[in-house]
């Protein structure tokens, strides 16, 4: 059964570089790219990076239902197509939705089952570090760490909590969560016959009696 696993974060924590880097090593998984308005930063590549709308665009995409997802972040739209989850959930890939906090929170809601992951910043001032050093102007800087105090406490309501202080320490994390919640026992149950080619095996898990009594 393919899995939705959603990877959120203040702004500037890191979570697409560690959202890229995961998708490189691990098999089975495909990245969601987030449809947005705003302008391409320097290096960043339509339909990989993000799929760049004009604001028309946008809104009529809204009309047409074409988002699971969005939200006005920074002046700025923000949406997750819903057409590529569908179609990871038919090809039977995992999908990895990198979105914001509150967003985060709408998709939980429409897929209770999704595997959410909050990803913290070490520290407020290696957050802003790293915010002047994507070119963030002194102003959005302080809105956006605003914005983050109010973001984090959340990281409660999710499933798993990464500190990011080390990309390759975060990267392994997630692909650690990702990995053990395929194999939880719903998942293995549900498709038992696609993962498991033994029919004596299946019959015994299927429709055996466990020895053990008091359980």
């Amino acid at each position: 059964m393919a899995k939705l696993f959603i990877l959120s974060a203040p702004s500037g924590t890191g979570k697409s570089t560690i959202a890229g880097r995961l998708v490189q090593q691990l098999e089975g998984i495909r990245k969601v790219v987030t449809a947005t308005t705003r302008e391409p930063r320097p290096g960043e590549e339509h339909g990989v990076d993000y799929i760049f709308m004009s604001k028309e665009e946008f809104e009529e995409g809204i009309e047409k239902g074409l988002f699971l997802e969005y939200a006005n972040v920074y002046g700025n739209y923000y949406g997750t197509p819903r057409d590529q989850i569908e179609r990871n959930l038919k090809e039977g890939y995992d999908s990895l939705l990198v979105i914001d906090v509150q967003g985060a929170f709408k998709v939980k809601k429409l897929y209770p089952d999704a595997v959410s992951v909050f990803l913290l910043p070490p520290s407020l001032e290696e957050l802003k570090r790293r915010m002047v050093g994507r070119g963030y102007r002194d102003s959005n800087t302080q809105r956006r760490l605003s914005t983050a105090r109010g973001e984090i406490p959340c990281a409660r309501e999710f499933d798993y909590i990464i500190i990011n202080d080390f990309i390759d320490k975060a990267v392994e994390q997630l692909k650690s969560i990702i990995i053990a919640s395929r194999c939880e026992k719903e998942s293995i149950l549900k498709n038992l016959k696609g993962v498991l080619h033994n029919e004596e095996l299946i019959g015994l898990i299927e429709g055996g009696d466990c020895y053990v009594k008091e359980t």
